[in-house]
């Protein structure tokens, strides 16, 4: 790490020792003890920026005060039924760990149909999901480890991908820009598996919706 990154990292610990609350207690929720790591990984989204990271992590404390996302995995979505039609048709999950103790998500992308619920729902599910891995999944494997794990490594598997499912681009987007803003550089690697040649179609047009 050079000496710029040094400084960057000092200047943002500074601004950040200075929060009050109620941002300073979801913060907490945020690093998970791991201080040093989270700063790191707003800087790297802002190219090293300290003045755009803490207006990053700021928006994103803000978000989370605003959206009460400390309480979303005590707010499971009700009826019963509905939670397990919306993440049914989700298919994402946790399918183990790597040889270095990152977790491995498994993601259905070619077989997830997303069409049991409204964009909400299937919003606040893709939340619980992240919540679930920063305060449970890595926490505990940092803890097995010995030292600490915060990203993962995620597997899409394209198995079924057809031209429908660019129907789902505009809920795709908005879950992308929600882990872009408030949980950023999380993903160490994406494999991309079972790849179909509509995938190639789709990844363009997803990329020309930003």
């Amino acid at each position: 790490m050079g000496v710029g990154s040094q400084d960057a990292i000092k200047q943002f610990q500074a601004f950040i020792d200075q929060v009050e609350e109620p941002l300073r207690t979801t913060f907490q929720n945020v690093h998970q003890g791991f201080v040093t790591a989270t700063l790191m990984r707003f800087l790297k989204a802002r190219d090293w920026d300290p003045y755009k990271a803490q207006k990053m992590l700021v928006d994103c404390l803000n978000w989370r005060v605003q959206n009460e996302i400390d309480n979303i995995l005590s707010k499971p979505i009700v009826p019963a039924d509905l939670y397990r039609a919306v993440r049914d048709s989700q298919l994402i999950g946790l399918s183990g760990y790597s040889r270095e103790g990152l977790p491995v998500f498994a993601i259905g992308v070619g077989l997830s149909t997303f069409d049991k619920a409204s964009v909400h729902y299937y919003v606040q599910s893709h939340i619980q999901i992240n919540e679930y891995r920063e305060r449970i999944v890595l926490p505990s494997a940092s803890e097995k480890q010995g030292r600490p794990i915060t990203t993962c490594i995620k597997v899409l598997d394209m198995t079924g991908l057809k031209l429908s499912a660019l129907n789902q681009i505009k809920l795709l987007t908005i879950i992308s820009s929600i882990d872009d803003l408030n949980y950023p550089e999380k993903t160490n690697t994406y494999y991309i598996v079972n790849a179909p040649y509509i995938f190639s179609a789709c990844w363009k047009f997803q990329l020309s919706s930003y």
